[in-house]
């Protein structure tokens, strides 16, 4: 009972707990945390992308399949002027794509909206696509596939530039829909 002598609203005092309890939910983000530069070449993207290749923790295994990858495409490559970290940041940035299409539901329709990417999504985005088609490749091990997925990137073919490729075509199919955008 409420001083007035009646009962309180049951469904307004929850509803006003909701509303608290979402309030104070949303506030919070998650803080970046801080990645160290790798051993040999003092990078950080070298470091995010050995994170990436990596399972199971298995760090030192990572920075092993990485090293010889640049060093077979050094060898592969001898008479290219740049150095094989130069290389696979070019490879990198090939098959980075600009757009997305994300599905949007408006009136009872699913759209596909092309929205562009954050740019720390799309570095993460570009380097998921080079492992992942690096390990679909066929080749004797890890390292060959990678450096082979790298040189093909460097080229502007392979598996994950046809990835981009196919990305930004859908994005450019759907441009229409580009007003839906959130």
């Amino acid at each position: 009972m409420n001083p007035e002598g009646g009962f309180e609203d049951s469904q307004n005092k929850t509803t006003q707990t909701r509303t608290l309890f979402f309030e104070t939910m949303r506030k919070a983000k998650p803080k970046k945390r801080l990645v160290l530069p790798d051993p040999v070449f003092s990078d950080v993207k070298v470091t995010k992308f050995v994170n990436h290749l990596m399972y199971d923790g298995k760090r030192s295994i990572a920075y092993t399949i990485f090293y010889t990858a640049l060093e077979n495409v050094k060898a592969k490559m001898p008479n290219e002027a740049l150095s094989s970290l130069e290389i696979w940041k070019k490879a990198l940035e090939n098959v980075t794509p600009q757009v997305e299409v994300k599905s949007r539901r408006v009136g009872g329709s699913t759209f596909q909206v092309p929205t562009e990417i954050r740019p720390d999504r799309k570095e993460s985005i570009s380097m998921k696509n080079l492992i992942l088609y690096s390990r679909k490749r066929g080749g004797k091990t890890m390292a060959d596939k990678l450096a082979a997925e790298i040189m093909d990137a460097f080229n502007n073919q392979g598996g994950s530039y046809k990835r981009k490729e196919d990305m930004h075509r859908m994005a450019e199919a759907n441009r229409a829909f580009a007003h839906f955008r959130f």
